[in-house]
């Protein structure tokens, strides 16, 4: 296509197979992408394509960010310190606990920069429809993450019109944070689709920062974010999201998903998957058969969520082939 121009570090040709669609016995697809899980002592234990090549990680990263903020000193805890490290689907609580989290920093939703939206999770965003509603900010699934930004801000009394500038303080400890617990500098800063610097780590490095958070000492900021996260999964996501689902049904296990394909994995042990799938893994199906494959095979009991490690294809009304990990 015409202006567009590969990346020279661009991981794409190294990508590997890693789950294929059979439909009545043909392979129809096949799921490319690079998945990495590390051991319970911390050793690559499972690698298969280029772990160690830049990407970005995407709403994978919003546990770094929650981080940050909570560094800065933004006073959130529990539920709203899930919702800074998730994605949520737009439900009322979702809304509500965004709207409080600013109001208690004395700011309110014109000062989030994040885009208006729709809610993520598409029977809140029917229903908003049916009801004559109209997109918001506050409904954006990135919108708590923001509000614990413009929060630390207040704190640390930052300006808050240009929190989303990569040259801001804030975005700076961003940056740092990302940088102390992925281990590597961050290779390429973008803007993510919320408007907040996207900063790319490798594989490697994503599964390396969320396992420290995961193991991080009870009293430390990082289990703080990470104790949320498990305590309120539906702040994370939201009802029949699949990072919600992860954490009720496998207690302990810390998931974030990201856009493109991403998904991050990380138990009480230590044992940690991240997974990239190259094709963006618009349906997310692919990425959590793989992620959760990549865990069992380090040791870990998937069984509660043994259902998610294939999915079904349908053909006239019935089931006719699956997509399952290679």
């Amino acid at each position: 296509m015409e202006g567009l121009v590969s990346h020279p570090s661009s991981p794409l040709p190294a990508y590997v197979p890693l789950a294929e669609v059979v439909r009545s016995g043909f392979r129809e697809g096949v799921h490319y992408g690079a998945v990495i899980g590390i051991t319970a002592d911390g050793a690559p234990g499972y690698t298969r394509g280029p772990v160690e090549a830049a990407m970005f990680p995407r709403s994978a990263a919003k546990p770094f960010q929650a981080l940050a903020a909570l560094r800065a000193g933004a006073p959130v805890s529990g539920p709203e310190l899930a919702i800074a490290a998730g994605s949520h689907s737009g439900q009322d609580i979702h809304a509500d606990t965004v709207r409080k989290v600013l109001a208690d920093a004395g700011l309110g939703p014109d000062d989030l920069r994040c885009p208006v939206d729709w809610p993520m999770g598409r029977r809140f965003r029917d229903a908003l429809l049916r009801s004559g509603g109209e997109p918001d900010r506050l409904l954006m699934n990135c919108s708590g993450k923001h509000a614990a930004m413009l929060a630390a801000c207040a704190a640390q009394g930052w300006s808050t019109a240009d929190y989303l500038d990569p040259a801001h303080p804030l975005q700076a400890l961003v940056r740092e944070t990302i940088e102390e617990l992925c281990g590597e500098p961050v290779a390429h800063t973008a803007v993510d689709g919320c408007g907040a610097p996207q900063m790319a780590v490798s594989l490697q490095g994503l599964a390396r920062g969320i396992r420290a958070m995961a193991l991080a000492p009870e009293s430390t900021p990082e289990a703080a974010v990470i104790a949320a996260m498990r305590t309120h999964p539906e702040y994370v996501a939201g009802e029949g999201r699949l990072d919600t689902r992860i954490m009720r049904d496998l207690p302990g296990t810390v998931s974030k998903i990201g856009a493109e394909g991403v998904l991050v994995l990380a138990d009480t042990d230590g044992r940690t998957a991240a997974v990239k799938i190259s094709d963006g893994d618009a349906e997310t199906r692919a990425r959590a058969m793989v992620g959760l494959t990549a865990l069992r095979e380090l040791g870990a009991d998937v069984s509660p969520v043994a259902d998610l490690l294939s999915v079904d294809l349908f053909g006239g009304g019935g089931p006719v082939g699956a997509v399952r990990p290679l």
